[in-house]
Protein backbone atom coordinates (compact mmCIF):
# COMPACT_ATOMS: atom_id res chain seq x y z
CA UNK A 1 0.00 0.00 0.00
CA UNK A 2 1.44 3.23 -1.05
CA UNK A 3 0.23 5.35 0.90
CA UNK A 4 1.64 4.23 3.66
CA UNK A 5 4.98 5.14 2.54
CA UNK A 6 3.86 8.74 1.86
CA UNK A 7 1.14 9.08 4.49
CA UNK A 8 4.17 10.72 6.74
CA UNK A 9 5.17 13.39 4.83
CA UNK A 10 1.89 15.50 4.30
CA UNK A 11 1.70 15.66 8.57
CA UNK A 12 4.55 18.55 7.61
CA UNK A 13 2.64 20.11 4.71
CA UNK A 14 -0.68 20.08 4.15
CA UNK A 15 -2.86 22.19 6.33
CA UNK A 16 -3.97 21.62 9.66
CA UNK A 17 -7.76 21.72 9.06
CA UNK A 18 -7.59 19.12 7.12
CA UNK A 19 -4.91 17.09 8.50
CA UNK A 20 -7.34 17.24 11.93
CA UNK A 21 -10.18 16.61 9.60
CA UNK A 22 -8.63 13.49 8.15
CA UNK A 23 -6.90 11.83 11.44
CA UNK A 24 -9.51 13.22 14.01
CA UNK A 25 -12.32 11.78 12.45
CA UNK A 26 -10.72 8.39 12.81
CA UNK A 27 -9.93 8.89 15.96
CA UNK A 28 -13.06 10.60 16.95
CA UNK A 29 -14.76 7.33 15.30
CA UNK A 30 -12.77 4.60 16.97
CA UNK A 31 -12.57 5.99 20.39
CA UNK A 32 -16.79 6.72 20.29
CA UNK A 33 -16.60 2.85 19.31
CA UNK A 34 -14.48 2.28 22.14
CA UNK A 35 -16.72 3.82 24.49
CA UNK A 36 -19.83 2.06 23.03
CA UNK A 37 -17.65 -1.01 23.09
CA UNK A 38 -17.02 -0.70 27.38
CA UNK A 39 -20.92 -0.04 27.14
CA UNK A 40 -22.01 -2.91 25.26
CA UNK A 41 -21.43 -5.41 28.40
CA UNK A 42 -22.82 -2.71 30.50
CA UNK A 43 -26.10 -2.38 28.48
CA UNK A 44 -26.34 -6.41 28.09
CA UNK A 45 -24.84 -7.48 31.82
CA UNK A 46 -28.02 -4.85 33.17
CA UNK A 47 -30.73 -6.91 32.02
CA UNK A 48 -29.99 -10.12 33.08
CA UNK A 49 -32.82 -11.25 34.49
CA UNK A 50 -32.82 -11.38 37.67
CA UNK A 51 -29.59 -10.19 38.72
CA UNK A 52 -29.09 -6.94 36.63
CA UNK A 53 -28.54 -4.55 39.06
CA UNK A 54 -26.32 -6.58 41.18
CA UNK A 55 -24.71 -7.94 38.52
CA UNK A 56 -23.95 -3.94 37.23
CA UNK A 57 -22.36 -3.03 40.44
CA UNK A 58 -20.36 -6.26 40.61
CA UNK A 59 -19.22 -5.03 36.92
CA UNK A 60 -18.55 -1.03 38.53
CA UNK A 61 -15.97 -3.08 40.72
CA UNK A 62 -13.97 -3.64 38.15
CA UNK A 63 -13.48 -0.75 36.26
CA UNK A 64 -10.47 0.55 38.80
CA UNK A 65 -8.78 -2.92 38.10
CA UNK A 66 -9.43 -2.50 34.33
CA UNK A 67 -8.41 1.17 34.56
CA UNK A 68 -4.74 -0.17 36.37
CA UNK A 69 -4.57 -2.96 33.18
CA UNK A 70 -5.07 0.33 30.78
CA UNK A 71 -2.57 2.10 32.73
CA UNK A 72 -0.01 -0.32 31.80
CA UNK A 73 -0.85 -0.52 28.29
CA UNK A 74 -1.05 3.25 27.94
CA UNK A 75 2.44 3.08 29.44
CA UNK A 76 4.27 1.21 26.64
CA UNK A 77 1.48 2.06 23.51
CA UNK A 78 1.20 5.65 24.01
CA UNK A 79 4.97 6.23 24.56
CA UNK A 80 5.53 4.34 21.74
CA UNK A 81 2.94 6.14 19.28
CA UNK A 82 4.16 9.62 20.29
CA UNK A 83 8.27 8.41 19.73
CA UNK A 84 7.12 7.18 16.28
CA UNK A 85 5.49 10.28 15.15
CA UNK A 86 8.30 12.23 16.28
CA UNK A 87 10.69 9.68 14.98
CA UNK A 88 8.70 10.01 11.36
CA UNK A 89 9.20 13.30 11.29
CA UNK A 90 12.73 13.37 11.62
CA UNK A 91 12.83 10.48 8.86
CA UNK A 92 14.76 8.47 11.33
CA UNK A 93 12.74 5.07 9.99
CA UNK A 94 15.17 2.37 11.40
CA UNK A 95 14.61 3.42 14.83
CA UNK A 96 10.86 3.94 14.09
CA UNK A 97 10.64 0.04 13.59
CA UNK A 98 12.84 -0.90 16.48
CA UNK A 99 10.06 1.02 18.34
CA UNK A 100 7.83 -0.98 17.16
CA UNK A 101 9.26 -4.46 17.67
CA UNK A 102 9.91 -2.51 21.73
CA UNK A 103 6.11 -1.72 21.52
CA UNK A 104 5.11 -5.92 21.05
CA UNK A 105 7.90 -6.95 23.57
CA UNK A 106 7.10 -4.59 26.24
CA UNK A 107 3.24 -5.21 26.26
CA UNK A 108 3.98 -9.05 26.59
CA UNK A 109 6.03 -8.96 29.68
CA UNK A 110 3.72 -6.35 31.16
CA UNK A 111 0.54 -8.27 30.06
CA UNK A 112 1.52 -11.51 31.21
CA UNK A 113 3.16 -10.43 34.84
CA UNK A 114 0.12 -8.16 35.82
CA UNK A 115 -2.54 -10.66 34.57
CA UNK A 116 -0.68 -13.53 36.87
CA UNK A 117 -0.51 -11.70 39.48
CA UNK A 118 -4.00 -10.17 39.89
CA UNK A 119 -5.39 -14.00 39.06
CA UNK A 120 -3.70 -15.01 41.94
CA UNK A 121 -5.26 -12.30 44.51
CA UNK A 122 -8.50 -11.36 42.69
CA UNK A 123 -10.68 -12.18 45.64
CA UNK A 124 -8.63 -9.71 48.03
CA UNK A 125 -8.13 -7.42 45.07
CA UNK A 126 -11.86 -6.95 43.84
CA UNK A 127 -12.71 -6.12 47.71
CA UNK A 128 -10.70 -3.39 48.37
CA UNK A 129 -11.70 -1.86 45.25
CA UNK A 130 -15.27 -1.96 46.31
CA UNK A 131 -16.90 -5.26 46.73
CA UNK A 132 -19.36 -6.97 48.78
CA UNK A 133 -20.56 -10.54 49.56
CA UNK A 134 -23.40 -9.70 46.66
CA UNK A 135 -21.36 -7.98 44.01
CA UNK A 136 -18.27 -10.27 44.42
CA UNK A 137 -18.77 -13.30 42.76
CA UNK A 138 -20.39 -11.06 39.22
CA UNK A 139 -16.93 -9.31 39.45
CA UNK A 140 -14.79 -12.34 39.92
CA UNK A 141 -16.42 -14.22 36.91
CA UNK A 142 -15.65 -11.21 34.76
CA UNK A 143 -12.11 -10.42 35.69
CA UNK A 144 -10.96 -13.84 35.06
CA UNK A 145 -11.68 -13.66 31.75
CA UNK A 146 -10.55 -10.76 30.59
CA UNK A 147 -6.89 -11.01 32.92
CA UNK A 148 -6.73 -14.21 31.02
CA UNK A 149 -6.98 -12.12 28.07
CA UNK A 150 -4.86 -9.33 29.22
CA UNK A 151 -1.79 -9.56 26.96
CA UNK A 152 -4.29 -10.23 23.77
CA UNK A 153 -5.35 -6.23 25.04
CA UNK A 154 -2.69 -4.54 25.69
CA UNK A 155 -1.29 -5.88 22.17
CA UNK A 156 -4.08 -4.61 20.56
CA UNK A 157 -4.37 -1.49 21.93
CA UNK A 158 -0.61 -0.65 21.49
CA UNK A 159 -0.28 -1.44 17.74
CA UNK A 160 -3.63 -0.14 16.92
CA UNK A 161 -1.89 3.30 18.45
CA UNK A 162 1.15 2.27 15.91
CA UNK A 163 -0.82 1.40 12.27
CA UNK A 164 -2.67 5.65 13.50
CA UNK A 165 0.89 7.38 13.98
CA UNK A 166 2.44 5.46 11.52
CA UNK A 167 -0.17 7.48 8.68
CA UNK A 168 -3.04 4.93 8.34
CA UNK A 169 -5.98 6.63 11.06
CA UNK A 170 -8.60 4.57 8.90
CA UNK A 171 -7.29 1.21 9.59
CA UNK A 172 -6.83 1.81 13.34
CA UNK A 173 -10.24 3.16 12.96
CA UNK A 174 -11.53 0.30 11.15
CA UNK A 175 -10.15 -2.04 13.51
CA UNK A 176 -12.08 -0.55 16.38
CA UNK A 177 -15.36 -0.30 14.71
CA UNK A 178 -14.90 -4.17 14.10
CA UNK A 179 -14.65 -4.95 17.47
CA UNK A 180 -17.27 -2.87 18.61
CA UNK A 181 -19.55 -4.65 16.02
CA UNK A 182 -19.00 -8.23 16.68
CA UNK A 183 -18.90 -7.88 20.32
CA UNK A 184 -22.38 -6.13 19.90
CA UNK A 185 -23.29 -8.89 17.79
CA UNK A 186 -22.06 -11.67 20.31
CA UNK A 187 -22.18 -10.02 23.93
CA UNK A 188 -26.56 -11.61 23.40
CA UNK A 189 -24.97 -15.17 22.00
CA UNK A 190 -22.44 -15.76 25.37
CA UNK A 191 -24.73 -14.10 28.04
CA UNK A 192 -28.26 -15.23 27.03
CA UNK A 193 -28.62 -17.85 24.60
CA UNK A 194 -25.15 -19.89 26.26
CA UNK A 195 -26.25 -18.56 29.41
CA UNK A 196 -22.90 -18.06 30.54
CA UNK A 197 -23.98 -14.25 31.69
CA UNK A 198 -21.39 -11.79 32.58
CA UNK A 199 -18.82 -14.90 32.32
CA UNK A 200 -19.92 -14.30 28.44
CA UNK A 201 -19.50 -10.82 28.07
CA UNK A 202 -16.23 -10.95 29.01
CA UNK A 203 -15.58 -13.73 26.39
CA UNK A 204 -17.25 -12.24 23.97
CA UNK A 205 -14.79 -9.23 24.68
CA UNK A 206 -11.44 -11.19 24.59
CA UNK A 207 -12.47 -13.33 21.64
CA UNK A 208 -12.92 -9.91 19.67
CA UNK A 209 -9.94 -8.41 20.33
CA UNK A 210 -8.19 -11.20 19.03
CA UNK A 211 -9.65 -11.45 16.00
CA UNK A 212 -8.02 -7.86 15.36
CA UNK A 213 -4.55 -7.93 16.96
CA UNK A 214 -4.18 -11.08 14.32
CA UNK A 215 -5.18 -8.60 11.64
CA UNK A 216 -3.05 -5.96 13.27
CA UNK A 217 0.14 -8.22 13.55
CA UNK A 218 -0.57 -9.62 9.69
CA UNK A 219 -0.38 -5.42 8.71
CA UNK A 220 3.20 -5.34 9.70
CA UNK A 221 4.93 -8.01 8.15
CA UNK A 222 3.43 -6.07 4.69
CA UNK A 223 6.95 -5.02 2.83
CA UNK A 224 5.31 -2.00 1.49
CA UNK A 225 4.48 -0.14 4.91
CA UNK A 226 7.09 2.45 7.00
CA UNK A 227 6.81 0.63 9.77
CA UNK A 228 6.98 -3.20 9.69
CA UNK A 229 7.84 -6.27 12.16
CA UNK A 230 11.58 -7.02 12.14
CA UNK A 231 12.92 -10.25 11.73
CA UNK A 232 14.20 -12.84 14.59
CA UNK A 233 13.65 -12.18 18.05
CA UNK A 234 12.28 -8.85 19.61
CA UNK A 235 15.31 -7.84 22.24
CA UNK A 236 14.36 -5.27 24.10
CA UNK A 237 16.24 -2.35 22.83
CA UNK A 238 16.73 -0.69 26.75
CA UNK A 239 17.76 3.14 25.40
CA UNK A 240 14.23 2.95 23.02
CA UNK A 241 12.28 1.28 26.10
CA UNK A 242 13.71 4.25 29.05
CA UNK A 243 12.76 7.15 25.86
CA UNK A 244 9.28 5.11 25.07
CA UNK A 245 8.14 4.61 28.88
CA UNK A 246 9.06 7.95 30.22
CA UNK A 247 6.92 9.16 26.89
CA UNK A 248 4.13 7.11 28.34
CA UNK A 249 4.73 7.79 32.18
CA UNK A 250 2.08 10.67 31.95
CA UNK A 251 -1.06 8.80 30.53
CA UNK A 252 -0.06 5.81 32.36
CA UNK A 253 0.29 7.81 36.23
CA UNK A 254 -3.40 9.12 34.37
CA UNK A 255 -4.36 5.78 34.16
CA UNK A 256 -3.10 4.63 37.63
CA UNK A 257 -4.69 7.88 39.08
CA UNK A 258 -8.27 6.96 37.99
CA UNK A 259 -7.70 3.69 39.54
CA UNK A 260 -6.58 4.72 42.95
CA UNK A 261 -9.51 7.37 42.69
CA UNK A 262 -12.38 4.82 41.59
CA UNK A 263 -11.00 2.67 43.96
CA UNK A 264 -11.61 5.42 46.80
CA UNK A 265 -15.01 6.42 45.04
CA UNK A 266 -16.37 2.81 45.35
CA UNK A 267 -15.25 3.06 49.34
CA UNK A 268 -17.17 6.10 49.86
CA UNK A 269 -20.25 4.99 47.61
CA UNK A 270 -20.28 1.82 49.63
CA UNK A 271 -20.23 3.08 52.80
CA UNK A 272 -22.58 6.05 52.53
CA UNK A 273 -24.61 4.49 49.87
CA UNK A 274 -24.16 1.00 49.54
CA UNK A 275 -24.39 -1.54 46.37
CA UNK A 276 -26.98 0.59 44.44
CA UNK A 277 -24.78 4.04 44.85
CA UNK A 278 -21.96 1.95 43.38
CA UNK A 279 -24.29 0.68 40.16
CA UNK A 280 -25.06 3.98 39.55
CA UNK A 281 -21.58 5.60 39.61
CA UNK A 282 -20.85 2.92 36.88
CA UNK A 283 -23.57 3.76 34.59
CA UNK A 284 -22.84 7.91 35.26
CA UNK A 285 -19.23 6.38 34.40
CA UNK A 286 -19.89 4.57 31.58
CA UNK A 287 -22.27 7.74 29.64
CA UNK A 288 -19.40 10.20 30.66
CA UNK A 289 -16.54 7.74 29.59
CA UNK A 290 -18.51 8.24 25.78
CA UNK A 291 -17.59 12.19 25.63
CA UNK A 292 -14.47 11.98 27.53
CA UNK A 293 -13.89 9.15 24.07
CA UNK A 294 -14.90 11.88 21.70
CA UNK A 295 -12.33 14.49 23.40
CA UNK A 296 -9.46 11.53 23.25
CA UNK A 297 -10.17 10.99 19.65
CA UNK A 298 -9.53 14.46 18.74
CA UNK A 299 -6.23 14.55 20.61
CA UNK A 300 -5.75 11.15 19.08
CA UNK A 301 -5.91 13.34 16.04
CA UNK A 302 -3.50 16.63 17.49
CA UNK A 303 -1.04 13.52 18.46
CA UNK A 304 0.73 12.47 15.52
CA UNK A 305 0.31 16.15 13.65
CA UNK A 306 1.90 17.93 16.60
CA UNK A 307 4.83 15.32 17.11
CA UNK A 308 5.38 14.85 13.90
CA UNK A 309 5.82 19.07 13.14
CA UNK A 310 7.66 19.27 16.63
CA UNK A 311 10.37 16.77 14.99
CA UNK A 312 10.57 18.62 11.82
CA UNK A 313 11.02 22.24 14.18
CA UNK A 314 7.69 23.45 12.50
CA UNK A 315 6.37 25.34 15.60
CA UNK A 316 4.03 27.57 13.82
CA UNK A 317 1.48 24.51 12.61
CA UNK A 318 2.01 22.85 16.29
CA UNK A 319 0.34 26.12 17.30
CA UNK A 320 -2.27 25.82 14.62
CA UNK A 321 -3.32 22.03 15.88
CA UNK A 322 -2.94 22.72 19.53
CA UNK A 323 -5.50 25.58 18.88
CA UNK A 324 -8.11 24.06 16.23
CA UNK A 325 -8.68 20.89 18.94
CA UNK A 326 -8.91 22.65 21.54
CA UNK A 327 -11.64 24.51 20.35
CA UNK A 328 -13.15 21.48 18.76
CA UNK A 329 -12.89 19.51 22.29
CA UNK A 330 -14.59 22.91 24.01
CA UNK A 331 -17.55 22.64 21.78
CA UNK A 332 -18.06 18.63 22.16
CA UNK A 333 -17.35 19.59 25.86
CA UNK A 334 -20.80 21.65 25.56
CA UNK A 335 -22.69 19.74 24.16
CA UNK A 336 -21.99 16.77 27.37
CA UNK A 337 -23.29 19.40 29.39
CA UNK A 338 -26.49 20.03 27.65
CA UNK A 339 -26.92 16.27 27.57
CA UNK A 340 -26.71 15.62 31.31
CA UNK A 341 -28.57 18.30 32.23
CA UNK A 342 -31.90 17.97 29.78
CA UNK A 343 -31.38 13.94 29.01
CA UNK A 344 -30.18 12.44 32.09
CA UNK A 345 -33.10 9.70 32.50
CA UNK A 346 -33.00 9.04 28.82
CA UNK A 347 -29.49 8.12 28.81
CA UNK A 348 -29.55 6.28 32.77
CA UNK A 349 -32.47 4.36 31.04
CA UNK A 350 -30.64 2.63 28.57
CA UNK A 351 -28.33 0.37 31.34
CA UNK A 352 -31.22 -0.25 33.66
CA UNK A 353 -35.13 -0.55 34.00
CA UNK A 354 -34.52 -0.86 38.36
CA UNK A 355 -36.74 2.53 39.32
CA UNK A 356 -34.19 2.71 42.36
CA UNK A 357 -31.41 2.56 40.81
CA UNK A 358 -32.05 4.83 37.71
CA UNK A 359 -33.47 7.44 40.12
CA UNK A 360 -30.22 7.90 41.46
CA UNK A 361 -28.47 7.72 38.27
CA UNK A 362 -30.08 10.15 37.12
CA UNK A 363 -29.30 12.34 40.25
CA UNK A 364 -26.04 11.68 40.39
CA UNK A 365 -25.23 12.86 36.08
CA UNK A 366 -27.02 16.22 37.00
CA UNK A 367 -24.77 16.77 40.33
CA UNK A 368 -21.51 15.86 38.95
CA UNK A 369 -21.48 17.71 35.27
CA UNK A 370 -22.58 20.95 35.49
CA UNK A 371 -18.60 22.38 34.49
CA UNK A 372 -17.49 19.92 31.71
CA UNK A 373 -17.87 22.37 29.46
CA UNK A 374 -14.13 23.50 30.90
CA UNK A 375 -13.02 19.95 30.63
CA UNK A 376 -12.35 19.94 26.74
CA UNK A 377 -9.67 21.79 26.37
CA UNK A 378 -8.10 20.98 29.85
CA UNK A 379 -7.61 17.35 28.40
CA UNK A 380 -6.07 18.49 25.10
CA UNK A 381 -3.31 20.62 27.07
CA UNK A 382 -2.50 17.61 29.44
CA UNK A 383 -2.29 15.58 25.55
CA UNK A 384 -0.72 18.54 24.13
CA UNK A 385 2.59 18.42 26.55
CA UNK A 386 3.32 14.53 26.23
CA UNK A 387 3.29 14.50 22.32
CA UNK A 388 5.92 16.84 22.48
CA UNK A 389 7.70 14.54 24.94
CA UNK A 390 7.31 17.23 27.81
CA UNK A 391 6.67 13.97 31.03
CA UNK A 392 7.42 16.31 33.45
CA UNK A 393 4.04 18.65 32.70
CA UNK A 394 2.10 16.15 31.39
CA UNK A 395 2.34 13.54 34.42
CA UNK A 396 1.76 16.88 36.30
CA UNK A 397 -1.86 17.77 34.72
CA UNK A 398 -2.62 14.23 34.41
CA UNK A 399 -2.57 14.11 38.14
CA UNK A 400 -3.65 17.05 39.57
CA UNK A 401 -6.88 16.97 39.45
CA UNK A 402 -7.78 12.99 40.49
CA UNK A 403 -5.14 13.02 43.44
CA UNK A 404 -4.65 16.30 43.76
CA UNK A 405 -8.00 17.76 44.10
CA UNK A 406 -10.50 14.90 43.87
CA UNK A 407 -9.48 12.48 46.58
CA UNK A 408 -9.70 14.72 49.29
CA UNK A 409 -13.00 16.21 48.15
CA UNK A 410 -14.52 12.41 48.09
CA UNK A 411 -13.68 12.68 51.38
CA UNK A 412 -14.61 15.85 52.64
CA UNK A 413 -18.05 16.38 50.91
CA UNK A 414 -19.69 12.90 52.03
CA UNK A 415 -19.16 14.27 55.72
CA UNK A 416 -21.52 17.16 55.04
CA UNK A 417 -23.72 16.28 51.95
CA UNK A 418 -23.54 12.49 51.71
CA UNK A 419 -23.76 10.43 49.07
CA UNK A 420 -23.93 13.42 46.96
CA UNK A 421 -21.44 14.90 48.29
CA UNK A 422 -19.15 12.30 46.52
CA UNK A 423 -20.34 13.57 42.82
CA UNK A 424 -20.22 16.74 43.96
CA UNK A 425 -16.38 16.65 43.99
CA UNK A 426 -15.72 16.18 40.33
CA UNK A 427 -17.06 19.34 39.48
CA UNK A 428 -14.71 21.17 42.02
CA UNK A 429 -12.11 18.81 40.73
CA UNK A 430 -12.79 20.03 37.54
CA UNK A 431 -12.88 23.95 38.45
CA UNK A 432 -8.91 23.83 39.95
CA UNK A 433 -7.71 21.49 37.42
CA UNK A 434 -8.91 23.67 35.17
CA UNK A 435 -7.29 26.68 36.28
CA UNK A 436 -3.57 24.95 36.89
CA UNK A 437 -3.72 23.92 33.30
CA UNK A 438 -4.64 27.55 32.21
CA UNK A 439 -0.99 28.74 34.14
CA UNK A 440 1.01 25.71 32.48
CA UNK A 441 -0.26 26.19 28.82
CA UNK A 442 0.03 30.45 29.22
CA UNK A 443 3.84 29.46 29.88
CA UNK A 444 4.33 27.43 27.20
CA UNK A 445 2.96 29.52 24.61
CA UNK A 446 5.54 32.48 25.99
CA UNK A 447 8.24 29.87 25.08
CA UNK A 448 6.64 29.11 21.65
CA UNK A 449 6.65 32.63 20.92
CA UNK A 450 10.37 33.07 21.52
CA UNK A 451 10.81 30.41 18.59
CA UNK A 452 10.99 30.24 14.56
CA UNK A 453 9.79 27.69 12.39
CA UNK A 454 13.75 26.06 12.36
CA UNK A 455 15.21 27.06 15.86
CA UNK A 456 16.26 24.12 18.30
CA UNK A 457 13.82 23.51 21.09
CA UNK A 458 16.30 23.96 23.80
CA UNK A 459 13.98 26.51 26.13
CA UNK A 460 11.09 23.87 25.70
CA UNK A 461 12.48 21.34 27.49
CA UNK A 462 11.42 18.07 26.06
CA UNK A 463 12.76 14.82 26.40
CA UNK A 464 12.79 13.79 22.30
CA UNK A 465 15.80 15.07 20.69
CA UNK A 466 16.68 15.14 17.11
CA UNK A 467 19.23 12.37 16.62
CA UNK A 468 19.49 13.29 12.62
CA UNK A 469 20.82 17.17 13.30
Amino acid sequence: MTQSKTAPVELGSESIGKLLKKYAVPGIIAMTASSLYNMVDSIFIGHIPGVGSLALSGLAVTFPLMNLSSALGTLVGVGAATLVSVLLGQKNYKTANKVLANDISLNCITGVVFALLCLVFINPILRFFGASDNTLVFAREYMQVILAGNVITHLYFGLNALIRSSGNPRLAMGLTLFTVISNTILDPVFIFVLGLGIRGAAIATVLCQTMALSYSLWYFTRKDNILRLPKGVFALDWRIAKDSLAIGMGPFLMNAASCVVTMFINQQLLKYGGDLAIGAYGIVNRINFMFVMIVMGFNQGMQPIAGYNFGALKYSRVKKVFNLTAMWATAVCLLWFVASELFPNQMVGIFTNDPDLRELADKCLRVSNPVVFLVGWQMVSTNFFQSLGMVGKSIFLSLSRQLLFLVPLVYIFPVFLGVKGVFYSFPASDILACVTTLVLITSLFRKFGKLRDGDEPTILGSRIKNNNR
